[in-house]
C-alpha cells in the first residue's frame, strides 16, 4: 500500500508497548499523559516487539508503534569514523531513542534495525550518571541525536529539555542535537547555553519534498535556525548528506541562494557538509525497502568505511559546497 494511502492504517503510536519494570517511571507516566488514546501493552522486554522475525520495515512506517524500555549498558558509544568530530578527540554518541519520525529514502537507519517502531529509553538518568563518570577523565563532545530526530519528539518526551540542562551544570561537556524538524519553538524559552549546538540538517526543496518524507519543508527548518540564532544559539548548519541527484549543481546553487536570503550565515557557529554515504551492511536492505530508487540505484563505490559516491565524484560536489557556504560562513 502506497504513503498516500494512510488513512486505512492506524495512527502513530495507536499501541504503546511498555517493559514492565519501567510502567511506574516517571517519563513513562509523562510520555503517556500525551496519548491518551493509545492501548497500553505491558511486555518483559523491548527487543520481545522490536527484534521479532519477519517485520516489514516500509509498512510498519505506516503505522509506527511506540515501544518504552529502560536503556542498559552501555550507554555511551565511540563516535563513528563516517561522522564529523569537528576535532574533538574525545566523540561519543548517545542513543536515547532508537529509529526517527521521517522517512528519508536514504536514511542508513533502515539497514540498521529489523523494526521502524519507535524506541524510547525512559531513564535518562542513567545516561547522565554514566556521562558524569567519564567526565571525570576528560571533557567529551556528545551527539545526543544521532539514531533519531531528538528535536521532533520534543513535545512527548522533553529530552532535548534535559539534556540542555544537564550541559549547563557540566560546562566541561559540549552536546550537538541535529535535527531536520521546525520544532524550535519547544525549547525557545530556554535560555542558550556555551556547551550546546543545535544543528540543522537541509535540504534542496525538491530534496526534502521527494526523498524525505513527513519532514519540514526547508522553509520551515529556515525558519526555526533564524529563530534560534537570534535567541543566541550557536546554530550549525549542516548540508548532509548533499546527493548527486540529475542537474545537481543548478539545484544546489538555488538551495544556497535560498539559505543566503533566509540566514544570517555571518552568525552561524558553523556548517557542516558531506555526501550520501551508508555502513557495508546497510546498502542492500535499503534498497529492498526501496526497490524502484534511482537515488540508490547509483553504482556506489565500496570503501573500509562503507557505500558512497566514487572519489572524484565527492570531491567535486563537497569542494562545490565548501565555495559557497565557506565563504559566506567566513566570521
Amino acid at each position: 500500500m502506497s504513503d498516500c494511502d494512510r488513512s486505512f492504517w492506524n495512527p502513530d503510536f495507536s499501541h504503546v508497548y511498555i517493559e514492565e519494570d519501567i510502567l511506574d517511571h516517571p517519563r513513562t507516566a509523562k510520555i503517556l499523559s500525551h496519548l491518551t488514546h493509545s492501548s497500553v501493552i505491558p511486555v518483559p522486554h523491548y527487543k520481545d516487539v522490536f527484534c521479532r522475525k519477519n517485520q516489514h520495515f516500509a509498512a510498519q512506517k505506516q503505522s509506527m508503534k511506540l515501544i518504552l524500555a529502560r536503556k542498559r549498558e552501555p550507554f555511551l558509544y565511540k563516535g563513528s569514523p563516517m561522522c564529523d568530530d569537528f576535532g574533538h578527540e574525545n566523540f561519543f554518541y548517545t542513543s536515547d531513542i532508537m529509529n526517527c519520525m521521517y522517512q528519508c529514502e536514504y536514511c542508513y537507519l533502515q539497514g540498521m534495525y529489523p523494526s521502524a517502531n519507535i524506541v524510547v529509553f525512559v531513564n535518562l538518568e542513567d545516561t547522565f550518571l554514566a556521562l558524569e563518570a567519564r567526565l571525570k577523565e576528560k571533557p567529551m563532545y556528545v551527539c545526543i541525536s544521532y539514531d533519531t530526530d531528538l528535536l521532533a519528539f520534543e513535545n512527548l518526551t522533553g529530552f532535548v529539555a534535559d539534556w540542555i540542562g544537564f550541559a549547563s551544570r557540566h560546562l566541561d561537556l559540549t552536546i550537538e542535537s541535529r535535527t531536520k524538524s521546525a520544532n524550535f519553538s519547544a525549547i525557545s524559552a530556554i535560555s542558550p547555553q556555551p556547551n550546546v549546538i543545535l544543528a540543522w540538517s537541509i535540504s534542496p526543496a525538491s530534496i526534502a519534498d521527494s526523498l524525505e518524507k513527513h519532514t519540514p519543508p526547508l522553509r520551515s527548518r529556515l525558519r526555526s535556525m533564524r529563530e534560534a540564532i537570534e535567541k543566541g544559539w550557536k546554530v550549525r548548519l549542516c548540508v548532509d548528506p548533499m546527493l548527486c541527484v540529475e542537474d545537481w549543481e543548478r539545484i544546489y546553487d538555488r538551495f544556497f541562494e535560498e539559505v543566503q536570503s533566509a540566514l544570517p550565515l555571518d552568525q552561524l557557529f558553523d556548517f557542516s557538509i558531506g555526501v550520501f554515504r551508508v555502513p557495508k551492511e546497510s546498502l542492500k536492505a535499503m534498497r529492498g525497502i526501496h526497490p524502484g530508487s534511482m537515488l540508490l540505484s547509483y553504482p556506489f563505490t565500496l570503501s573500509e568505511s562503507g557505500w558512497s559516491y566514487p572519489e572524484e565524484q565527492k570531491s567535486v560536489m563537497m569542494d562545490y559546497l565548501k565555495d559557497r557556504f565557506g565563504s559566506a560562513t567566513a566570521h
